[in-house]
């Protein structure tokens, strides 16, 4: 049977230390309500990895620098029209957070929770979005 490659998708992985602890950010999904990465399509006239720092931006209003290699990688499915799935394979690029800010296009829209990393392997339902998880903890 034939299959349709994975499309790409960029997303951030928002750390910071706090009190001592890493925490990682992950944000709701809009139709959904699944906790995710901020994450989307590549923006052709940027490098992925300054399509991450602006996914981060946008979906949560975080500002920092994103490390220019992919820190890993995840397969995932995106939600399509009509109830079908479109596989995606997701490059995932860590961004060192240097602020936080309430303005930004899709305030309102999700939430936006900041989770130490085990708590971060409990909310995702994804399996392979745990493992990067797993990696950053190590």
């Amino acid at each position: 049977m034939f299959r349709r490659p994975a499309r790409l998708q960029i997303a951030a992985l928002c750390k910071r230390e706090r009190d001592g602890n890493q925490e990682v950010l992950l944000i709701t999904s809009k139709s959904t309500r699944r906790w995710i990465l901020p994450k989307g399509w590549p923006i052709l006239s940027y490098n992925a990895h300054r399509t991450a720092a602006i996914e981060a931006f946008e979906e949560a209003g975080v500002i920092g620098t994103a490390r220019r290699k992919p820190f890993a990688s995840f397969q995932s499915h995106k939600g399509g029209e009509a109830g079908f799935k479109i596989r995606t394979e997701v490059l995932v690029f860590l961004i060192d957070v240097e602020s936080i800010t309430t303005e930004f296009p899709e305030y309102g829209k999700r939430d936006v929770r900041w989770v130490s990393i085990d708590e971060a392997i409990k909310l995702t339902d994804e399996p392979s979005m745990a493992k990067v998880f797993l990696k950053l903890k190590s």
